[in-house]
């Protein structure tokens, strides 16, 4: 079998059973430094290929095919051949090569991005995510490049199909740090802001032996979001965050620390000031839209304010108290604000006074109690499964063997559990 004719037949000949298709990986493992060196000649060969059939085999043509520089006017055809390929293949066969099918999605992405058109690549990138994975809690390497596809193309709620799903199983630690970046991105740009927060707090606390560049600007962003949605920064990285983000992350982020501590003394005048100060920094880190938004939420922080010392105030008052142009506009803000669900108040249109009321929610009510027991269910459901990691890492052999290293350092078993009493 040394003519890449012949391999065509053997792929041909055994595609049909999975004991087959194994005896063909061994084959194509063994071919594929010839089918590299031989690239420029494949193309035709894969004519004679069914993508539906014969996947596996075709995915190696594919990939030996696609590894040379593509122009922009190659790039037309390739994005549709490996579309109708990621569209029909076998997800048993491409699984038996994930790094090549991996590598074929990502030339994909970029050839899609070439011919600046990432909409063309939504639907068959989430399509080979759905192939690849091995079940809904597995977070691939394709899982990053689908939602970057998602943003670009600003097609946002297409991301939401795994952006909802519970994440268990991560093949590389950048594939966690992208999927969580770019999946706050997205959320912010749907304006899900708590979603937002957990997705951006799992980048900044996510274990990292060295500061990376995408937890520095997650950190930017979770800053800013938590200033819209909460009206305050945290002060501090809580303790399970890891000691090399704890000690950097404020350093790297100094602008939007002090945007954040100028937010909390309430002066829309101050933080303006601060924001056009330093409106290039932002805008060099593209979150001058961000940073814009959390100076507008000051208005909503000074207004929810006002509900916790006054039962009534007139619209012309809350115009002055939390210095907006005139009663008209704070009525707007109000009027906003009660429709988002964030006070209770009701605004009598005769003398223009607002009436702050209390949360109307008396969680009995059938909708409610439904919440509230899923919410639950799902808490049992994350409880096993933290139960089942911990099983299974107390078994790790690599585990156990640092743990024992770390015991001989101080061994508890050298040492008496009661005090002995000494004659003298």
């Amino acid at each position: 079998m040394n003519t890449v004719e012949g391999l065509v037949n053997q792929i041909q000949g055994l595609s049909t059973t999975a004991s087959d298709v194994l005896s063909l990986q061994n084959l194509l493992k063994q071919a594929d430094d010839s089918l590299h060196a031989e690239s420029t000649r494949l193309f035709p060969f894969l004519d004679q290929l069914d993508p539906s059939k014969h996947s596996l085999g075709y995915l190696y043509f594919l990939e030996a095919c696609t590894a040379g520089p593509v122009t922009k006017e190659q790039a037309g055809s390739y994005v549709l051949m490996i579309a109708r390929f990621i569209t029909s293949c076998i997800a048993e066969q491409i699984r038996l090569a994930p790094d090549k099918f991996i590598t074929v999605c990502k030339r994909f992405k970029d050839q899609v991005l070439l011919l600046e058109e990432p909409l063309r690549g939504v639907a068959p990138m989430l399509t080979a995510i759905r192939k690849l994975q091995s079940s809904s809690e597995h977070l691939t390497a394709l899982h990053p490049e689908f939602l970057l596809l998602c943003l670009l193309s600003r097609c946002y709620k297409a991301g939401l199909s795994i952006l909802e799903e519970d994440v268990f199983e991560v093949d590389q630690p950048r594939d966690l740090f992208l999927f969580c970046y770019y999946g706050g991105m997205i959320s912010i740009g749907q304006k899900w802001f708590q979603k937002a927060l957990e997705l951006l707090h799992n980048v900044v606390t996510a274990p990292m032996s060295t500061v990376n560049a995408i937890a520095v600007e997650a950190f930017k962003k979770y800053i800013l979001v938590s200033l819209i949605h909460h009206g305050q920064s945290p002060a501090n990285l809580p303790k399970y965050a890891s000691s090399v983000a704890q000690r950097n992350l404020k350093n790297l982020c100094q602008p939007y620390i002090e945007l954040a501590n100028s937010y909390s003394n309430g002066k829309i005048a101050d933080i303006e000031t601060y924001v056009e100060a330093n409106k290039d920094k932002f805008e060099s880190d593209n979150n001058l839209g961000l940073v814009k938004q959390a100076v507008s939420s000051m208005y909503k922080r000074n207004i929810q304010r006002l509900t916790q010392t006054y039962l009534t105030l007139s619209l012309q008052d809350i115009a002055n108290r939390v210095q907006l142009n005139s009663p008209k506009e704070a009525e707007m803000h109000v009027l906003q604000m009660i429709k988002d669900g964030e006070i209770y108040a009701t605004i009598n249109q005769k003398d223009g006074m607002v009436r702050f009321l209390e949360d109307p929610e008396q969680y009995k009510t059938c909708e409610m109690i439904e919440h509230i027991d899923s919410s639950i269910q799902r808490l049992m459901t994350l409880s096993k499964k933290l139960n089942g990691v911990d099983e299974l890492m107390s078994c790790d052999p690599l585990y156990l063997l640092k743990a024992g290293r770390e015991r001989q350092r101080f061994d508890f078993d050298d040492f008496d559990n009661v005090p002995q009493r000494f004659n003298i």
